[in-house]
């Protein structure tokens, strides 16, 4: 299991607070809504960030060979992300998100997949996804379900239709902790694991430090700095997916991506919040593959060596509540 959808979030773990906004008020301690609608979102509405790698090397192997060590002298990605809600009631919400990705990379020597053996690439990657929650009870607890079919591809063609089907329990949620379990079904024949358990918790301590959990998502420690910023420590996982075209053939490009560092967001009134994340990337493997075959079936595989990382994000939040006094 070394490379998580990115698909798993934001619909796997839904955010609680557009839970709690699509329940009816008196259900729900005013504490509670307090402590879930903050200043800093988990899901951001609309949102752009910018990231910097420092160089670094990598050994790889094609069709199963060894090849020549190489370095990437530059690695550069812009990100765009809008999550729009389109219906909220007290047991249904639908949403979708759009998602752009912009990835430059230079090579020191000559890359096989980059276009036509050159040292440089620039890729563009989009998805789209709808996604239907049900909000019951189960076991006497709230339960949420969702469903989710997407679609995803570059700037030629439409690639992969994919769906994913989740559950979970909130098992706690009141001022100080929420905590949820669950689990995620994918609809995906390229996927590496047919399905995946969920567990969130979040816990807010009495020195004012607040544990953010999410996995496989993340691991975060965070308190609040000034009277409008916040900073995190810990490591997040991402990926990076990228769609090659060589002569006839459609290649996927997929890979696993750890930072762990700090992060320091700061909100700037009028829903805008900037963010600042810089630490140690660790890419541990990275393999291309035939579209039309698993992850597992590959034809590159690489492994990097650790590279600082660096990144600039500004989101705006037109459907943010108002802080719960």
């Amino acid at each position: 299991m070394r490379n998580f959808r990115k698909i798993l979030l934001p619909f796997a773990i839904l955010p609680f607070k557009s839970i709690i906004s699509a329940q009816k008020k008196d259900s729900i301690p005013q504490k509670v809504i307090a402590f879930v609608t903050d200043k800093f979102p988990q899901t951001r509405d609309f949102n752009l960030e910018y990231t910097q790698l420092t160089p670094y090397k990598y050994s790889s192997s094609l069709y199963g060979a060894n090849q020549p060590d190489n370095k990437i002298k530059n690695f550069q990605q812009l990100k765009a992300n809008a999550n729009i809600y389109f219906f909220k009631h007290e047991k249904w919400i639908l949403n979708a998100a759009l998602n752009y990705r912009y990835t430059s990379i230079n090579a020191e020597n000559n890359v096989f997949f980059l276009p036509e053996e050159n040292n440089k690439g620039d890729f563009h990657y989009h998805s789209e996804a709808l996604s239907i929650t049900h909000i019951s009870k189960l076991f006497n607890k709230m339960a949420i379900y969702s469903a989710t079919a997407s679609v995803d591809g570059s700037e030629q063609h439409f690639e992969r239709v994919r769906g994913m089907l989740t559950g979970s329990l909130i098992l706690k949620a009141n001022a100080k902790t929420k905590m949820t379990l669950g689990v995620a079904l994918f609809l995906d024949p390229s996927t590496q694991v047919p399905a995946l358990p969920i567990f969130t918790y979040e816990h807010r301590f009495n020195n004012g430090w607040v544990a953010d959990v999410v996995l496989p998502k993340k691991i975060l420690i965070r308190k609040d700095m000034f009277s409008n910023g916040r900073i995190s420590f810990g490591t997040e996982m991402d990926n990076t997916s990228l769609y090659i075209y060589r002569s006839d053939k459609r290649y996927e490009f997929r890979q696993l991506e750890i930072n762990s560092g700090a992060i320091y967001e700061h909100n700037l009134g009028s829903n805008l919040i900037a963010t600042l994340k810089t630490g140690v990337r660790v890419m541990p493997r990275a393999r291309l593959f035939d579209k039309e075959e698993s992850f597992k079936d590959y034809t590159l595989e690489t492994t990097a060596k650790p590279s600082l990382y660096f990144n600039l994000g500004i989101s705006y939040n037109p459907f943010a509540r108002p802080k719960a006094k």
